[in-house]
């Protein structure tokens, strides 16, 4: 695999402009090729103020500690720029992300720590609505070998007729912990904190365009909002699927029970499944 070796993270502006540019001219399919190669960043410095905003954006105490989703918000430049890349097979514009992995393997990194990342592109899969990649972000202490903290992230490009729903097993609502009114300025304020500022979470005009009716909450926020009611230290699998976008504005019930957790509409809609998974 060839590497690409960066001695700053990528201006996210220009990676995300050319990403947008050659979005119309990508045909996804689940067969196509996929770029060989690691993105890896020798040192991620840690901003401390844009650590505190997220912190306090996403419901996380703000104590110098980085919540357990923070490491994805620090490898999101060096994804960008894989997928903008020309020959990354699915259109950066539309992107809908679809679920995550975390593992983390011992106490929660600091703010002062010196950080290795690393990312590359696992492997294509069919969707029923489309074509999904999977892509692996892995974090290191600097000058140590052993990987700290890692996830798998399925992003979606949805295209051609959506296939057949699959079976859904019984609906059993965990119990309601607590209600969250979002605004709909939640998608401009996550994209401020996190650099992710696709056109879908943004204003209505914009989510329009890729076929939602008006601007949906970050994935990632969803899920770092829910993690942040369920305080934990030290190694842990966190597993979440995004079932269904979060319009904005909204209210949404956050239900949990023994590690597992879940977002839901007014409705009953179910927008969020989760599990944390506490080792050693």
């Amino acid at each position: 695999m060839t590497v690409v070796r960066l001695g700053h993270p990528p201006r996210l502006a220009p990676v995300l402009f050319a990403g947008a540019v050659r979005s119309p001219l990508k045909r996804p399919r689940p067969d196509a090729p996929l770029p060989e190669r690691s993105v890896e960043l020798a040192e991620a410095a840690v901003d401390p103020a844009r650590l505190t905003a997220y912190a306090e954006l996403c419901g996380f105490p703000a104590d110098g500690r980085l919540p357990v989703t923070y490491p994805h918000v620090l490898g999101f430049p060096l994804a960008m720029k894989l997928m903008a890349a020309r020959d990354f097979p699915l259109p950066l514009l539309g992107l809908v992300h679809t679920s995550i992995e975390i593992r983390q393997e011992a106490a929660p990194l600091r703010v002062g720590d010196r950080l290795e990342l690393f990312v590359h592109a696992e492997k294509l899969a069919p969707h029923r609505r489309g074509t999904e990649a999977t892509v692996v972000t892995r974090v290191r202490c600097a000058g140590r070998a052993e990987t700290v903290w890692m996830s798998r992230s399925t992003y979606l490009a949805r295209h051609g007729k959506p296939g057949q729903a699959p079976d859904r097993p019984a609906d059993n609502p965990l119990p309601v912990q607590a209600t969250w009114r979002l605004p709909a300025s939640l998608g401009r304020r996550y994209g401020a904190v996190s650099g992710d500022r696709n056109p879908i979470h943004l204003h209505p005009l914009t989510a329009r365009a890729f076929g939602f009716p008006r601007q949906i909450a970050h994935g990632m926020w969803t899920a770092a909002r829910c993690l942040a009611e369920q305080p934990f230290e030290g190694p842990v699998d966190v597993r979440v699927d995004f079932k269904a976008p979060v319009l904005l504005p909204s209210t949404v019930a956050y239900g949990a029970e023994a590690g597992a957790f879940e977002l839901r509409g007014g409705d009953g809609r179910l927008h969020l499944s989760g599990q944390v998974s506490l080792r050693g």
